[in-house]
């Protein structure tokens, strides 16, 4: 494989394209950088990608007339600049992203990627970062590669053949990573409610963050745990190293660990590493919700914005702010609701670090539903667990003023009179 500076690759690019950048962790920065220091020279270049870490200057407004974010999930690098015309989001189910890009619908001239350096047979790796970049490479015209020796070689679904790859940029920058943050007594409470509704023998789901985190903590003394997720992180290692999750009994990739990318320390990429315990796969199969429902005891735990007291989910807004994206959730949910002895939880503390309700009477006006109220099961707090499933308005009322912060259950119960006064 022959490598040459990014500047160079990056004059493949010309005006009017539209430009795949690969996800999260995995996002190439060296070749943004590139593709952005051309701002003057390019116009109406449209970038396209899910979440993305680190620097994200193609969105700034002042580059506007050279490029436009058309994004399948708003991340904190491009959040800030949402509002503008320059940036738009497309909601989509997770699952359904490699399949719109594969129709052709959706043609991709160029993707940016990252990968390992090719092994003895010529095959790279997309390593932490699958996802929908499978299906990118699949269409893409041109794949320029950053071609990186710290990028973890990971098996499944990620291996792309070095002829396939136009241009290649050698980097030897970390990867960026995630820290775990010490957990607060609200996330472990919450945690702790999460892992009662844990089965010995359950197939998990979880995210990023403090909740799952903490679930996962509560869970050492369970038994045959597996993992089948759209991501995952660090919490997992200390459960995997206990042999507590060791897939033995899921009937599909029995022993596998199955995601479709992943984010955290230089620890958790160690461990993925030519790892055959872990598959990383076309997140087009990993939240394909009739894949999702094979696993007996599938249990998804996902988080909200806010829920209001019929059980309507908000995960991508705040009110008509648009602040994340549709995600995997509904096809977790859906997944665990339709397996055997499932439990879809959604988990969220009760209130905001300013002390707002995150349990509401209504959405917030222009607020996006995400899971249905006709899907939702389980919601967690940190004050215990509502089952709505079956569960009539007044009902779900009663259960999710329950697990509300109880600052604001008198105004909940107050207003759900006044809302649903006829049911109550």
């Amino acid at each position: 494989m022959k490598y040459i500076p990014g500047e160079e690759a990056l004059q493949m690019v010309r005006s009017g394209q539209r430009i795949f950048i690969q996800s999260a962790a995995a996002a190439p920065q060296l070749l943004i950088q590139a593709l952005t220091a051309r701002k003057d020279e390019l116009r109406d270049v449209e970038v396209t990608h899910m979440h993305t870490e680190g620097d994200a200057p193609y969105a700034r407004p002042e580059f506007a007339t050279s490029f436009r974010v058309n994004a399948f999930f708003v991340s904190g690098n491009i959040r800030p600049y949402i509002e503008h015309t320059n940036v738009q989001y497309i909601p989509m189910f997770l699952s359904e992203i490699p399949l719109y890009i594969r129709s052709g619908r959706f043609p991709i001239d160029v993707a940016l990627i990252q990968v390992s350096p090719p092994d003895a047979h010529g095959y790279c790796s997309l390593g932490i970062s699958v996802d929908i970049t499978r299906s990118a490479c699949d269409v893409a015209r041109i794949i320029i590669a950053q071609v990186n020796p710290n990028m973890p070689r990971s098996l499944g679904d990620g291996l792309i053949h070095e002829s396939r790859i136009e241009a290649a940029v050698w980097t030897e920058d970390q990867i960026p990573t995630v820290q775990e943050l010490d957990l607060s007594e609200r996330e472990l409470a919450i945690g702790r409610h999460v892992a009662n509704l844990v089965q010995d023998g359950a197939t998990l789901q979880m995210g990023i963050g403090g909740i799952p985190n903490a679930a996962l903590k509560f869970l050492g003394g369970h038994k045959d745990l597996g993992i089948h997720t759209e991501m995952f992180s660090d919490g997992i290692l200390p459960l995997v190293e206990a042999g507590v999750i060791n897939g033995r009994l899921k009937k599909y990739n029995t022993g596998r660990i199955v995601s479709s990318f992943a984010m955290g320390s230089r620890r958790l990429y160690d461990f993925i590493h030519d790892n055959p315990e872990v598959a990383m796969m076309d997140v087009a199969y990993v939240n394909d919700t009739s894949v999702i429902r094979r696993h007996d005891r599938m249990t998804a735990i996902n988080s909200a914005v806010e829920i209001d007291i019929t059980g309507q989910v908000c995960a991508d807004s705040i009110g008509a702010r648009i602040y994340s994206g549709v995600g995997g959730q509904m096809d977790f949910i859906r997944g665990a609701s339709l397996s055997e002895g499932g439990h879809p939880i959604i988990a969220i503390p009760s209130a905001t670090a300013k002390g707002v309700s995150k349990i509401v009477p209504t959405l917030k006006p222009g607020a996006g539903v995400v899971t249905t109220r006709a899907h939702v099961h389980y919601v967690v707090t940190e004050y215990g667990i509502a089952d709505l499933y079956g569960r009539n308005i007044a009902q779900r009322a009663k259960a999710l003023i329950a697990i509300a912060h109880p600052d604001h259950r008198e105004q909940l119960e107050r207003t759900s009179y006044d809302l649903y006064g006829k049911c109550w």
